[in-house]
C-alpha cells in the first residue's frame, strides 16, 4: 500500500485552507498552502506582489514548493496526505492571467499523480479579500472555471464539496475518503 495524495482546490476564498486546519485539528496529515509564504519571502526582498511583478517566477517557485510537497508525502506510508492545492493549481492560474509557461510545468503535472481532487466552488458569503489576496470575487469564479479546465485536462474527475459549516465540509471529504 502506497500513500494516498488527496488535493483540496478552489479559488481564492473558497475555504480550503480553514478546512485543511480543521483536518490538521482532527489529526490528519496535511501539506498547507505555500503561496502565502512565497508572498512573504518575496516581500522581505522587497517585492510586494511578485505574482503580480512576476508571474513566471512566482509559479516557478510555487511548482518547486508543491512538488516537493508531493514528494515528502511519499514519507508518510500507508497513511492519507491531504494538499491545501495541487501542482496543476499553477498551471490553472497561469492560464487565468494569460500567460505562458515552459513545457516542464506540463511535466511536472504529469509526473504528479493524486488519488482524489476536492473542488470548493466560489461562495460569495465567504468571500474576503486581503493583503495576499487581492482577486475580486468574479475574478475568483474565473480561476475556479480554470482549475476545472486544468485538472479534467490531466483527466481527474473532480469531486465538488458542497457548501455547509466547516464541520458538514470535513465530513463529506473523510466519508467521501472512507476515514
Amino acid at each position: 500500500m502506497s500513500t494516498k495524495k488527496i488535493v483540496i482546490t478552489g479559488g481564492p476564498g473558497t475555504g480550503k485552507s480553514t478546512l485543511v486546519k480543521a483536518l490538521i485539528q482532527q489529526g490528519h496529515i496535511c501539506l498547507e498552502e505555500i503561496s502565502r509564504q512565497v508572498t512573504l519571502n518575496a516581500k522581505k526582498d522587497g517585492v510586494d506582489q511578485l505574482f503580480l511583478t512576476n508571474p513566471l517566477l512566482f509559479s516557478e517557485l510555487l511548482l518547486q514548493g508543491r512538488q516537493q510537497q508531493f514528494l515528502e508525502a511519499d514519507l508518510y506510508k500507508n497513511k492519507t496526505v491531504f494538499f491545501d492545492r495541487g501542482v496543476h493549481d499553477v498551471l490553472a492560474y497561469m492560464d487565468f492571467i494569460g500567460d505562458t509557461y515552459p513545457d516542464n510545468f506540463v511535466q511536472t503535472c504529469k509526473k504528479a499523480t493524486y488519488n482524489l481532487v476536492f473542488i470548493l466552488k466560489p461562495w460569495e458569503a465567504i468571500y474576503t479579500s486581503d493583503n495576499e489576496r487581492y482577486e475580486t470575487f468574479d475574478q475568483a469564479q474565473k480561476i475556479h472555471d480554470h482549475l476545472v479546465n486544468t485538472y479534467k485536462s490531466f483527466n481527474y474527475k473532480l469531486i465538488d464539496v458542497p457548501f455547509g459549516t466547516v464541520k458538514e465540509r470535513t465530513d463529506f471529504i473523510l466519508k467521501t475518503v472512507n476515514m
